[in-house]
């Protein structure tokens, strides 16, 4: 466990720009400040590090996936007030990632946000053109114990931009392939060799769909521009194209080796007959796999332990199969600091967001929900390896990570994504095709980004 540090902190205060408010299901909801391409306020140092005795701090989370996942968080804050007595810590839970960013939108337009939460990687870009939050690296190059190197490089991909680093990685995942090994040995297939390449998949997914259950389920609702990303990575010729620039000023989804990505999802329904056809629900997808009505599904590690709990049969995890290469973009949540609260609060939320990804509680927090442990030494602990020891499918998210990417995160995110994600389900849903959809989604993806490319 971390000792607490000393802290020389800086920070005045600086005037958050205000934004509309929209709503959106899963991903980011408003979008850019008066001036999209201003930059964010530069902070002055402080000339004594402020207390972090006596301190109250409100600290926002959501929970995504199935588990008591809010007993398990508000434990891991009740233990760090424990150890830091002089530090309050309110725990709010916010509900999902949607509704969590829309919350705290909220209380950062009324200049009341919550001192730490966590909030999507994707909502970096959002939060800046916000001016909401601060960035950490004046705390990272004073405290001697955060050790950064220790933070896998596919997670902190999507906390710096411009030599800055705005988030530490907390609640993280991949998308990992599940499947049932006992529907495998039923139809004859080796359950300790699940399929690893695209037409694997549809062939496996033809002899395990049968007798009213699918072969395959992909969810193709709030999270579909993410299992996209997934797919059109796993069919990039470039081992680290992406679908958008990393300065998130440019979408890039309308490429002929996308729309063959997206074709292919098409065809596992429509063509194939190995899924079911529309747009199925992000949460449906596992309550159908755990009660047997799917083969295989593709799924966030982070249900992992739900599937664990409540799957009455053997089940494997492996790496999403590849067609020119494997691939996964990350997801989940970092821990963000935010601007209009005093210094002596940012202090304490440091201190908070450093003990959060300390190594030990990187890997109770691991165990207890299936997300990957943030950091290298978590699975160095003595709880991480009896974990694994007794659960190995826990390592195939992080050994995934050789191959893992920053998800979808953009200026003016909510536009952005909600224009793939609309133009997804369109194609789904059978209401236009693979290229068209994707051509609608750049254009309107294009106008969305425009006033951060003049």
């Amino acid at each position: 466990m971390m000792k607490q540090s000393k802290l020389m902190l800086f920070l005045m205060g600086c005037t958050l720009l205000a934004t509309g408010c929209g709503q959106s299901n899963n991903n980011s909801v408003t979008e850019a400040a008066a001036d999209p391409t201003a930059k964010p306020a530069a902070s002055a140092e402080a000339t004594e590090a402020p207390s972090t005795q006596n301190v109250e701090i409100t600290f926002y989370y959501p929970v995504n996936v199935g588990g008591p996942l809010t007993k398990v968080i508000d434990t891991m804050a009740k233990s760090f007030m424990e150890t830091h007595p002089g530090i309050k810590v309110n725990p709010v839970y916010t509900g999902n990632y949607g509704d969590n960013t829309v919350k705290i939108q909220a209380g950062v337009q009324a200049k009341q946000p919550p001192d730490v939460a966590v909030m999507m990687s994707t909502e970096l870009y959002s939060m800046l053109d916000m001016n909401a939050i601060v960035p950490l690296d004046e705390w990272i190059a004073k405290d001697t114990d955060v050790n950064m190197d220790d933070f896998y490089p596919a997670f902190m991909e999507d906390t710096q931009t411009e030599g800055k680093t705005y988030s530490l990685p907390f609640q993280r995942s991949t998308i990992v392939m599940y499947y049932n090994k006992e529907m495998f040995k039923e139809a004859g297939l080796d359950p300790e060799k699940p399929p690893t390449t695209w037409a694997e998949l549809v062939s496996y997914a033809g002899k395990l769909n049968k007798d009213g259950h699918a072969g395959l389920e992909i969810p193709g609702n709030d999270d579909s521009y993410w299992m996209f990303q997934m797919l059109a990575r796993q069919n990039a010729t470039d081992p680290k194209q992406n679908i958008m620039s990393d300065d998130g000023k440019k979408a890039m989804f309308n490429t002929p080796e996308n729309v063959e990505a997206l074709q292919f999802w098409l065809d596992l329904s429509r063509k194939d007959k190995v899924m079911p056809e529309g747009v199925i629900d992000w949460a449906t997808v596992p309550t159908d796999f755990i009660q047997g009505k799917t083969a295989m599904m593709m799924h966030t590690s982070g249900n992992l332990t739900n599937v664990r709990t409540n799957a009455k049969f053997d089940f494997g995890v492996a790496f999403p199969p590849a067609q020119k290469q494997f691939g996964s973009p990350t997801g989940g949540g970092n821990l963000y600091i935010f601007k209009d609260t005093s210094p002596e609060k940012q202090a304490a939320a440091w201190e908070f967001a450093k003990y959060m990804t300390a190594p030990e509680q990187a890997a109770l927090f691991s165990s207890s929900s299936g997300y990957v442990g943030v950091r290298k030494s978590a699975y160095d602990t003595e709880a991480m390896k009896k974990y694994t020891t007794d659960f190995p499918q826990a390592l195939v998210a992080r050994d995934q990570l050789q191959y893992a990417f920053r998800e979808l995160s953009t200026h003016n995110h909510g536009k952005v994504s909600t224009a793939i994600t609309n133009q997804i389900q369109a194609a789904l849903a059978g209401q236009v095709d693979a290229a068209g959809a994707l051509q609608k989604a750049q254009e309107e993806a294009d106008q969305a980004l425009a006033p951060f490319n003049k």
